[in-house]
């Protein structure tokens, strides 16, 4: 009894046999449970064990809970192709309603609203209740299919607030953007194994898996590739993005080797882009590289302008037989492309009914979710193939405003940030916000740009960060006036 004594009350198991007694608990406890209930009840006593340290670091540690939504949301597609079972989708909903409620619960002890303010967030707030008051649409043909597309318009946008109030300090900025580049290697890396040394099984078998894959994949002989993501859309467009990102960077004041590193890892991007044979990509870069251009005009950038301009006319019009390349060429001669022609006579056939419909068909009213949900309906069959055109559709021209007035906004304010801001570091981080918001709203036209993920993450976190980069500028040029004020009120001889 001394014994027993001394290792449960005197010790609390703090010793090593105490340690071990807990183990053999625990392991009798998972083996009964098994052998009583099958293999679900130790998965889901792991979920449990696992899980709920994780939610509780997502709540109380949004930093943690931040890199984990980014990470999770540029692997989702990745992970699912694996075969990994389970609503993952649904579980990244759970993840950023988590995130809100840590904010939320933050907020209640800090009753700090002022750090949300911004001609941003009200325009944002203005369209995420457009989103939701869609749900009343008297001419919707479904609700259900506004539940199920709410999520990715509206409610992803609330991660925005999030990031505008998590976000505080420029070494976290910089974290976000290590992880981002690491990703970003990586997703080119494996775009590059698809193409030299093909797919997975488990791509194969997705690839087989449905005749419309091969439809829209398998073109003139050659795989488009997609890498990690959910298609060779969604890969380009975060290629090009990653691209853009390190030529801002690369503006700003570091050192000469990183610069160099930072150059490779953008003629790398988008050489694996091209890929994707995604053509909507394509022009993101030269639209980005006219207003970087525009922002930050000197001689040097005029020189380089007009380089990286008859470099591009070359490549356009130079013969060849290379099916990637020929197929870049073709995105700057859309009139001799079929598709084009296709996708510009269905938008002027719609363009009745969007006049016609304020408010539009309803969310979700085209695409998957209306053949889902209303097969028989006008719009279910209706291939919007545009960001823009979709807002149209389902939202009506009353959307369309709405959304390109917060497009309009998001873009005036980064280039006011821009100028004003005086860090070198911060002014490059907006900078790379601003152009990479610019290439999203070009990039939505030909192609849906910001709906899936992790694009839809990455805009609203692009958003964030051109309030949060001018912020911190503030902050950092009213701690720097505080100091200097100190420092002149007190003369040399008393410190």
């Amino acid at each position: 009894m001394q014994t027993l004594r001394k290792f449960f009350i005197t010790g609390k198991l703090l010793n090593i046999t105490g340690v071990a007694w807990l183990t053999a608990i625990v392991a009798l406890f998972i083996a009964a449970g098994v052998a009583y209930e099958g293999m679900l009840f130790g998965i889901l006593f792991l979920v449990v064990l696992i899980g709920l340290p994780c939610i509780y670091a997502i709540v109380v540690y949004p930093e943690f809970g931040m890199i984990i939504l980014f990470i999770a949301a540029n692997f989702l597609f990745y992970i699912a192709r694996l075969g990994v079972p389970g609503p993952l989708g649904t579980a990244l909903d759970g993840l950023q309603a988590l995130l809100i409620l840590g904010m939320l619960i933050k907020q209640r002890n800090e009753r700090n609203w002022a750090i949300l303010k911004s001609p941003i967030s009200t325009v944002l707030l203005i369209w995420i209740g457009y989103n939701l008051l869609e749900a009343g649409n008297p001419v919707a043909e479904s609700r259900l299919a506004w539940v199920y597309t709410v999520r990715s318009v509206a409610i992803i946008a609330l991660t925005y607030f999030v990031f505008m109030y998590q976000i505080r300090t420029v070494k976290y900025i910089r974290l976000i953007i290590k992880i981002w580049l690491c990703i970003s290697t990586f997703a080119a890396l494996y775009a590059f194994k698809q193409e030299y040394f093909g797919f997975s099984a488990a791509e194969e078998a997705y690839l087989n898996s449905k005749v419309i894959l091969r439809e829209l994949l398998f073109i003139g002989g050659h795989w488009r590739k997609f890498s990690i993501y959910s298609d060779p859309v969604a890969y380009s467009y975060n290629a090009v993005i990653s691209s853009i990102l390190c030529i801002s960077l690369i503006t700003g004041n570091i050192a000469r080797w990183k610069k160099i590193l930072l150059g490779f890892l953008t003629l790398f991007f988008l050489n694996c882009m091209l890929y994707s044979g995604t053509r909507g990509a394509n022009i993101l870069l030269p639209v980005a590289m006219f207003l970087f251009a525009v922002m930050k005009f000197n001689r040097y950038i005029l020189a380089a302008a007009i380089a990286f301009a008859l470099a591009l006319m070359v490549l356009i019009f130079i013969p060849t037989g290379n099916p990637t390349i020929v197929r870049f060429q073709s995105t700057f001669k859309p009139n001799n492309d079929a598709s084009y022609l296709v996708r510009k006579g269905n938008q002027k056939r719609i363009q009745p009914y969007i006049l016609t419909h304020p408010m539009g068909g309803g969310l979700g009213a085209t695409g998957v979710w209306g053949q889902r949900f209303a097969p028989g309906s006008f719009l279910a069959n209706f291939p919007p193939d545009s960001g823009y055109i979709r807002v149209a559709v389902e939202l009506g021209w009353l959307g369309l405003i709405a959304f390109c007035t917060l497009m309009f906004v998001t873009l005036k304010t980064g280039i006011n940030n821009y100028y004003q801001i005086k860090d070198p570091e911060l002014k490059s981080y907006c900078l790379a916000a601003v152009l990479m918001v610019f290439a999203y709203n070009v990039g939505n036209f030909p192609q849906e740009a910001i709906v899936q993920y992790p694009s839809n993450v990455i805009f609203y976190l692009l958003l964030a960060l051109i309030n949060i980069t001018y912020r911190l500028d503030r902050e950092r040029l009213a701690g720097a006036n505080v100091h200097s004020t100190k420092t002149a009120s007190f003369p040399a001889s008393s410190l």
